[in-house]
């Protein structure tokens, strides 16, 4: 046999699946609908098309660069050698810097041992579910939502999704949370909301953080475990005109209850740089460690000694901000006036006023109509290839964010994109949407 055959030989074996290879939850795993989409999308650039695309929430480093601070203090800790292994729950200098960061920005005074770092939002997502949540529990989320019903899924929980509407800005009704939180386990909150681009209201903090202080008081009298509210609030310094709330500075009892999921990748640009942290009881951080631990799923150690520097220097961060964050609200404020622009003259399209985050939820249903191939517009996936093929145009429908149905609702993404970009995707789409009939 040649050296050319065997490596034929093992090529085959390694894609050849014959039978029951895989556990069962490895069989019931499902691709994020998300990166599936973006994946078309860059095929489509490679090949020369123009296309706006508005699907992954991202940052192209071009029109968003991450913090000069904490670029030069990555590299100052390369050379410092800081390329050994991080203590599991974070080096002492980044926790110690979000303990500070959350006092001065959030007036929440945490001790050091209910912080966390881990390598992004995502592990401590995954190891929080770990310690709160047994098989067959009820893990509880508003939707549209990113993919928490995934994590659930992993814990062989019960994922619940309260769909919430557009004229709530796809936020939670008063009430609308009450009886899930007589069932759950855990409550997930994320707020500014990806993929809505909005922000839960400072009432709405407050009615959900007594309700769940009131179902605590019952759970602890009959001896059973709290529920937890997992708030996700890794958008917050992204809020636009409104203000961010926390359920401990509305009601501080909630500290026993509330585990807080951060980092820098959205505020600072910072997704590749892989930091993230949690902020909650000691009791339920510490064990959130133990399974980080295990997993090996601390941040680098260069870019927590930068991410330490970042956090503790207000001038830069503001600096940063003060050109971030309007170049960010401008995009936003373009797609969604250009959609209102676009309803006005008659089009089956309508938009959300964003106020946080990099999202605007916008409908187009064009629902009986067909393009200019003659093929029919039925259902939410026409409708993004429509947008796609016709318009150049790319976004993810809100069955991504498990929102069921075929309503016309899709999440823009702006962090990809320039000011340019996005006037000639308008352009286009409504150059597209004038040739249907």
């Amino acid at each position: 046999m040649t050296a050319t055959t065997a490596t034929l030989d093992i090529e085959t074996l390694a894609r050849v699946s014959a039978g029951p290879r895989l556990s069962r939850l490895a069989e019931s795993l499902v691709p994020s609908g998300i990166l599936k989409v973006a994946a078309e999308i860059r095929a489509l650039q490679a090949s020369g098309r123009d296309v706006c695309d508005l699907t992954v929430g991202d940052f192209d480093p071009r029109h968003f660069p991450i913090p000069e601070k904490l670029r030069e203090a990555t590299k100052a800790a390369l050379d410092a050698g800081a390329t050994n292994y991080p203590p599991s729950t974070g080096i002492p200098t980044l926790r110690e810097s979000v303990q500070r960061f959350y006092a001065r920005k959030l007036g929440l005074k945490y001790p050091l041992d209910s912080v966390l770092i881990a390598a992004g939002a995502r592990p401590l997502i995954y190891s929080l579910l770990r310690v709160v949540v047994d098989p067959g529990d009820t893990v509880a989320y508003p939707a549209p939502c990113w993919n928490y019903p995934f994590y659930a899924d992993l814990m062989q929980a019960k994922g619940e999704a309260i769909i919430c509407a557009p004229e709530d800005a796809f936020q939670p009704k008063a009430g609308a949370l009450d009886d899930v939180i007589r069932r759950a386990s855990l409550l997930i909150v994320n707020t500014p909301l990806n993929p809505a681009g909005t922000v839960t209201p400072k009432d709405a903090v407050l009615r959900l953080s007594e309700a769940i202080l009131n179902e605590n008081a019952a759970r602890e009298k009959a001896g059973r475990r709290p529920l937890y509210l997992m708030y996700d609030h890794i958008y917050w310094m992204l809020s636009f005109g409104v203000e961010h709330v926390t359920p401990c500075a509305v009601a501080p009892e909630m500290a026993k209850y509330t585990i807080f999921i951060d980092g820098i990748s959205k505020a600072f640009a910072a997704t590749g740089l892989r930091v993230g942290w949690g902020v909650g009881p000691a009791d339920v951080i510490a064990r959130m460690n133990i399974m980080l631990m295990h997993m090996g799923a601390w941040a680098p150690k260069p870019e927590q000694t930068a991410s330490a520097a970042m956090l503790d220097d207000d001038a830069a961060i503001d600096a940063y901000h003060a050109v971030f964050k309007p170049a960010l609200e401008r995009r936003l404020k373009a797609l969604h006036e250009g959609f209102q622009r676009l309803k006005a003259e008659g089009h089956p399209v309508d938009s959300i006023e964003p106020t946080g985050a990099i999202y605007v939820s916008a409908r187009v249903h064009p629902f009986g109509r067909k393009g200019p191939d003659g093929r029919a517009i039925e259902t939410n996936e026409d409708v993004r290839r429509f947008l796609l093929e016709g318009a150049g145009f790319g976004v993810v429908p809100f069955p991504a964010f498990g929102v069921p149905g075929d309503s016309g609702w899709m999440r823009l993404s702006v962090g990809a994109v320039s000011e340019a970009q996005i006037a000639s995707g308008l352009d286009r789409l409504g150059a597209a949407l004038k040739a249907l009939v």
